[in-house]
């Protein structure tokens, strides 16, 4: 049995089971989950509810 250490972790997007921060598909648990997310943006399930600003644009730029 795998032990877990005190890394921080959250529920996949998609199905909502628990995935550790150090997994490779992280913020997903699988691949599979993260090829459903990008389908639902692909085929334009996910929208943008307000137009960008340029301040949008700036955030994280120093």
């Amino acid at each position: 049995m795998k032990q877990t250490t005190n890394q921080s972790s959250t529920k996949c997007p998609i199905c909502k089971s628990e995935t550790p921060a150090d997994n490779e598909q992280y913020p997903f648990c699988s691949s599979r989950c993260k090829t459903i997310d990008l389908g639902r943006w692909v085929d334009e399930s996910y929208k943008i509810t307000r137009p960008i600003e340029h301040r949008d644009l700036e955030e994280g730029v120093d």
